[in-house]
């Protein structure tokens, strides 16, 4: 898991050969008039989730991962306090790992808590689970999602 600022996202860029197209599309897009739903950037390789939900409580959060894609998690407006653990860590899953929606829930409770205001974003690679809308306010965020195995386009 990384966290930081958008200010320094061109240190994450060797990370995965696609994450220069979705740094430029955060710094040439005007993330606050995109509408809630799902934005197409390249195809299924990357896209953008935008929400604008109420934030839940800790206790009714349940840890999650992903093994098709990473998340970039940036917060446009609100603080989200995400929990975070190792996956290899988690060992009460609620159910099996659904590959049609790419997403596994746990009852395990986070590890750690990462107080995530405006302007900051998360990086979740598969290896780490997390539970998202942590918030006693609304939240806007946007989700970006990075297929694991594509290549630079």
């Amino acid at each position: 898991m990384i966290l930081d600022t958008i200010a320094n996202a061109e240190r994450y860029l060797a990370l995965h050969p696609l994450f220069a197209q979705v740094f430029s599309y955060i710094r040439n897009t005007d993330l606050q008039a995109l509408a809630c739903g799902r934005h197409t950037i390249i195809g299924d390789d990357v896209f953008a989730i935008v929400e604008r939900v109420s934030g839940r409580t800790r206790e009714s959060a349940q840890l999650e991962c992903h093994r098709k894609y990473i998340d970039i998690q940036l917060v446009l407006n609100g603080t989200d306090e995400m929990g975070w653990k190792p996956l290899a860590d988690c060992r009460n899953p609620v159910s099996a790992f659904n590959t049609a929606s790419d997403i596994q829930f746990f009852h395990d409770v986070p590890a750690s808590w990462v107080s995530t205001p405006t302007n900051i974003f998360c990086i979740f690679f598969p290896e780490d689970t997390h539970a998202p809308l942590i918030a006693n306010q609304p939240i806007h965020k946007i989700v970006f999602k990075i297929a694991v195995n594509a290549t630079d386009r």
